[in-house]
């Protein structure tokens, strides 16, 4: 499988392959989001699904993919601390904010920041065409959280601080998708890289989530939480995966342009699932985001 991917790298059937990886992980960074923001407190089930993933990822890491070489545990170390300062600012900004609020403007910032990094470490350069179809892209997304800001009752109280939050997230998720696609490449397994990604980086977050548990006045069942632990760790390995090895196979800007059309999906996640409002306006906003997404896969 491996030997596969690489072989891929650079050729027309990588980035075909990258654009897959990339909208899957798109879908399914909406339903990962949903997951943690869902009816359990966002540190309890972060909490959960990292354990999961980590408790999942352990035996391959330590038993089926090769040893990572030195150079690594550096490159493993800087992920797990820019790793933990995103999650870190995502759960208070989901304490603050509504999911649909929240949501886009952590996914919106990130992908500008991207583009930029990737330029800066990998070389990698836009066409004008690209260029507009992140501006249409970042112009959905930005605009639907200002229709949030002026329009949506919930949370007003915290509202402003729930932005401020999700635009520091953002940061980081341009951060880590640059950081992570330099330490995928410079590992000779892709494999090697995810394995022991996702056991380190789930080490913090169950800490953290047994002792804000074991602080409630009500505690929830552990059972529930668990069983969404199970399936957001699963979501996660497709997820983050998925986005991992499309920086691999190809560019990591459009990787990361691409991932952000999980902003459409996480709003029709957000009105059927969580039942929030999603109005003719906040939908021609998400048109234009998909729109974005098309304008910079067709230009390049």
């Amino acid at each position: 499988m491996s030997d596969w991917l690489i072989s891929l790298e650079g050729t027309e059937a990588g980035h075909q392959l990258a654009l897959i990886l990339a909208l899957s992980a798109a879908f399914l960074h909406a339903v990962f989001g949903a997951l943690q923001k869902g009816r359990h407190d966002p540190w309890l089930s972060r909490g959960a699904i990292d354990f999961s993933y980590a408790v999942m990822a352990a035996p391959f890491a330590l038993f089926v993919v090769p040893w990572p070489e030195a150079h690594m545990w550096l490159i493993f170390l800087g992920a797990w601390v820019i790793h933990v300062a995103y999650k870190l600012l995502q759960a208070f900004a989901y304490t603050k904010g509504s999911y649909t609020v929240v949501y886009p403007v952590v996914r919106g910032t990130g992908p500008l920041f991207a583009v930029i990094g990737a330029y800066l470490i990998f070389e990698e350069t836009f066409t004008l065409t690209q260029w507009l179809g992140v501006g249409v892209l970042l112009a959905g997304i930005f605009g639907l959280a200002v229709y949030n800001y002026l329009f949506l009752e919930s949370n007003r109280d915290t509202l402003g601080v729930a932005l401020a939050l999700a635009g520091m997230t953002g940061l980081f998720v341009a951060l880590y998708t640059t950081y992570d696609a330099y330490g995928i490449r410079a590992t000779a397994d892709p494999f090697t890289f995810l394995a022991w990604f996702f056991m380190i980086d789930g080490a913090l977050f169950p800490v953290i989530a047994t002792q804000r548990w074991r602080r409630m006045e009500v505690r929830p069942t552990l059972a529930p939480l668990m069983l969404r632990g199970f399936v957001g760790g699963l979501v996660a390995f497709a997820s983050f995966g998925s986005v991992m090895l499309a920086t691999r196979l190809d560019k990591v800007g459009e990787a990361a342009v691409l991932r952000e059309t999980s902003t459409v999906f996480a709003a029709v996640i957000g009105w059927i699932v969580l039942k929030e409002t999603v109005g003719p306006r906040r939908l021609m906003l998400m048109a234009l985001i998909a729109l974005g997404a098309v304008i910079v896969e067709m230009g390049g």
